[in-house]
């Protein structure tokens, strides 16, 4: 037995069923490893090592399992960074097993030679370590593991490629030797009970009390919703939170922040209590004034706690153990007026979404094309969204509901993950279907070479469902509405258009299903074609580069104003709303504080 062969050995005997990855010769040991021990765990081929990072990515995300991934030295390693860190800011466990020159090479500025322990030490901080003799493994492989698994972060095991095929042996009962085992051990760990005390006194003592939930609390969720029936609260959800609870509930009031909804602004508004539990939402202007609510968070990490917020009491433990052992503490609310508001505020905020879905575009708004999906997804689906305008959509339209998950990339808020995320998660969950929402320029950037890999795999999967909507404005749209926002300025055309492309089309050739959609009549006839098709299928929707992401606090009645004065032809009524709603929304764009001009170019104000 080969060093690679025992690599590969240790991690099914760690229950490790895929690793996604790209060949290079930095790693031929462990191909041909591979080929030695019949494809387990199963190789899968990415187009791109940055597009295997990120299906490890999604792949843990929906699997709840360590994603591990693999690339060459040099170059391959080098690509997969972007997808790393998006799993480290996300606190998604990765595992990245990465090839290097021979030790005889090291230091002689050889072809490929990359220092990776240094390219490494950020990414990879909770453990990075190269291999250099067969005895330190399987040591370097479990701690790998066990540190992903337990501190939610990418780990990596460097591979000299002399090193892969020397013979296995493994650490004997000497000095200087490391043995080590499997296994990571579960806990719940819970704060003391005077800190649980003194959290349901803060608690107990609101009157308008705001729940705000992120994926940490994903285990909790029936703990969470007594938590707010007993205190009259509505539930708000940061982005990566957003399958936590079902949207269907009255009191949810959707995602927070700048892509978030207008109950959730409210409610944050207007409390004077807050509860956090497993979140890290980074924008505090969206949370309450610093001296307006009393706060309590709940999470896992003590690095995470006291951030964002000056919370009165810090809770460090699970979130479902921790309210299993709060919840009796907490004294139900008799007045529930605060929580009447927020439902009431809540359904007329899915009316207003029904209105925005309906407004006319040139040629497809594509807030209707989102919309339209709500009422269409399935019981089990899995979607996930690009970074850009659709991921305001997903955000604002789309009602998760009973078993439906969801991601993106909320931390790094990278391009380019929504299609090798879906794909991540058909390996996971191959008997659901998945969707995915990206714009045209993550399309461009790698999502159309990954539906090759699709088209390579799909035959595998039990429901061979992945429907990829691609929002074809020729825009980098959300990057153009930043600028308008926040610098005053014009659509600036050499950054900002990309070329039309036929992604049905070249779907097709790659033996897989597609459709173009040029108006609204026909954008639920194309989603239900993709949901019934028996393979992947693009729907290239042909979307209206001028519907606005209006953020949650805009006010929507000088926005109608303003609209109105358009069509007038009152130019000067036009730009003095304008002003005043972009001043509004420059206030809580991030980098707010800069130029605020009157309308674009011409031309642009009447789009």
């Amino acid at each position: 037995m080969k060093v690679s062969d025992y690599i590969l050995q240790r991690l099914r005997e760690w229950g490790v069923e895929h690793v996604f990855g790209y060949p290079g010769d930095g790693i031929n040991g462990l191909l041909a490893a591979w080929g030695r021990a019949g494809n387990r765990p199963r190789f899968v081929q990415a187009r791109h090592e940055e597009m295997a990072a990120f299906q490890a990515v999604g792949y843990a995300k929906f699997s709840g399992r360590v994603g591990v991934c693999a690339a060459t030295s040099g170059p391959g390693a080098i690509h997969l960074l972007n997808g790393l860190y998006d799993a480290k800011l996300d606190h998604v466990p990765v595992v990245a097993i990465v090839g290097q020159t021979n030790r005889s090479a090291m230091g002689g500025s050889y072809q490929q030679e990359v220092d990776l322990l240094s390219l490494f030490k950020d990414v990879a901080a909770d453990f990075c370590e190269m291999a250099t003799v067969p005895e330190q493994l399987p040591n370097l492989v479990d701690r790998a593991v066990r540190t992903a698994y337990a501190r939610r972060t990418v780990t990596a095991v460097i591979v000299p490629g002399d090193v892969q095929d020397l013979e296995w042996s493994p650490p004997t009962h000497a000095f200087k030797m490391v043995p080590s085992s499997l296994g990571v051990a579960q806990a719940a760990p819970v704060p003391a009970d005077g800190d649980l005390e003194r959290a349901a006194q803060v608690l107990n003592a609101g009157e308008k009390v705001a729940v705000l939930v992120g994926q940490g609390a994903r285990g909790a969720r029936e703990e969470v919703e007594l938590a707010a029936e007993v205190l009259g609260a509505g539930v708000a959800k940061a982005l990566l939170g957003k399958d936590v609870l079902p949207d269907d509930l009255p009191f949810v009031t959707g995602s927070i922040g700048l892509l978030g909804t207008r109950p959730s602004y409210e409610m944050m508004r207007d409390c004077d209590t807050l509860l956090v539990v497993g979140s890290s939402f980074p924008y505090t202007q969206f949370l309450p004034e610093l001296d307006q609510a009393r706060a309590v968070q709940i999470d896992i990490d003590p690095f995470m706690v006291g951030l964002r917020y000056p919370f009165e009491v810090n809770l460090v433990g699970d979130a479902r153990a921790t309210l299993e052992r709060l919840l009796p503490l907490l004294q139900r609310k008799t007045d529930r007026s605060w929580r009447k508001a927020i439902e009431a505020g809540t359904a007329r905020w899915w009316e207003v979404m029904q209105r925005r879905a309906a407004v006319e575009a040139r040629p497809v708004n594509p807030e209707h094309v989102v919309h339209a999906l709500d009422a269409l997804l399935p019981d089990d689906a899995i979607v996930t969204a690009d970074s850009g305008s659709a991921a305001n959509w997903y955000a604002r339209h789309l009602r998760l509901r009973g078993r439906m998950r969801g991601s993106l990339s909320g931390t790094l808020a990278t391009m380019g993950p929504g299609v090798p995320y879906a794909i991540g998660a058909k390996f996971a969950h191959p008997d659901r279907p998945a969707i995915a929402l990206v714009g045209d320029g993550a399309m461009q950037m790698n999502g159309m070479a990954e539906m090759i890999t699709a088209a390579k795999y799909h035959r595998e999967w039990a429901d061979p469902r992945l429907v990829v909507a691609v929002l074809n404005n020729q825009d980098l749209n959300q990057v153009t509405w930043e600028m308008r926002a926040m610098e005053g300025a014009p659509r600036f055309e050499e950054s900002q258009h990309i070329p039309d492309f036929p992604y049905a089309d070249v779907a097709a050739a790659f033996g897989l299903g597609g459709i173009r959609v040029e108006g609204p009549q026909g954008v639920e006839s194309a989603w239900r074609q993709a949901l019934s098709a028996d393979r992947p299928f693009v729907v290239d929707f042909r979307t209206d580069p001028a519907v606005p992401p209006i953020p949650p606090h805009a006010d929507w009645d000088q926005i109608q104003a303003a609209a109105s004065a358009v069509l007038r032809g009152d130019s000067d009524r036009a730009g003095m709303l304008r002003q005043g709603v972009m001043a509004k929304v420059q206030e809580f764009l991030p980098g707010g504080g800069g130029r605020r001009t009157g309308p674009d170019a011409p031309g642009d104000e009447g789009r």
